[in-house]
This record gives structure tokens, C-alpha cells and sequence, in this order.
């Protein structure tokens, strides 16, 4: 995005410098947006058949997965963490 916005602003300089010494001249003159009628006409006829869809309910008898639970004594990663030993104050030296 940065850059999009050094670019044209790079741009907009170069167009300001080349207006200020002369290498580039603008001439602009008014204009106007031209003028539409619309006129009779109409709007084209359209037929479509369409199919239809029908929701409901059916019993059927399907294959279902099961799952079965049971204990089992395995082995477990375990992590034992002891404290540090708090610092004794070191004795002073006579």
C-alpha cells in the first residue's frame, strides 16, 4: 500500500514540475453528458418450465458403525517437578 501511495505521489511531482517549466500544457474546456431517450418498448416475455422436488422420510435399514468402550491399563508419560531449595545466605568471611 505504501508503495502505491510513493508512486502516485511521485507522479503528482513530476506532473507539478513539468507544468512549472513548461514541457507540459493542459487545455480543458467543459463538456456535458449526452442526453438518452427511451422510447416505448417492452419488456421481453419469458416461459420456463420448471421441475418440482418432493421432501420426505423413508425407513431403510443401513450398516452403522459402534463404538465400544473398555479399561485398559496402559503405560502414561508422567513428569515429576521439585521446587529449588531456597539460597542460604552466604557466611561472612572474619
Amino acid at each position: 500500500m505504501r508503495a502505491i501511495l510513493a508512486i502516485l505521489g511521485l507522479a503528482a511531482v513530476v506532473i507539478v514540475v513539468m507544468i512549472s517549466l513548461g514541457m507540459l500544457s493542459v487545455n480543458m474546456q467543459s463538456g456535458s453528458l449526452p442526453e438518452v431517450k427511451l422510447e416505448g418498448g417492452k419488456a421481453p416475455e419469458v416461459k420456463a418450465d420448471v421441475g418440482k422436488v418432493g421432501m420426505g422420510y423413508t425407513n431403510e435399514t443401513i450398516q452403522v458403525p459402534t463404538v465400544v468402550m473398555e479399561n485398559k491399563t496402559i503405560q502414561v508419560p508422567r513428569v515429576e517437578v521439585e521446587k529449588a531449595q531456597p539460597a542460604q545466605p552466604a557466611a561472612k568471611a572474619q
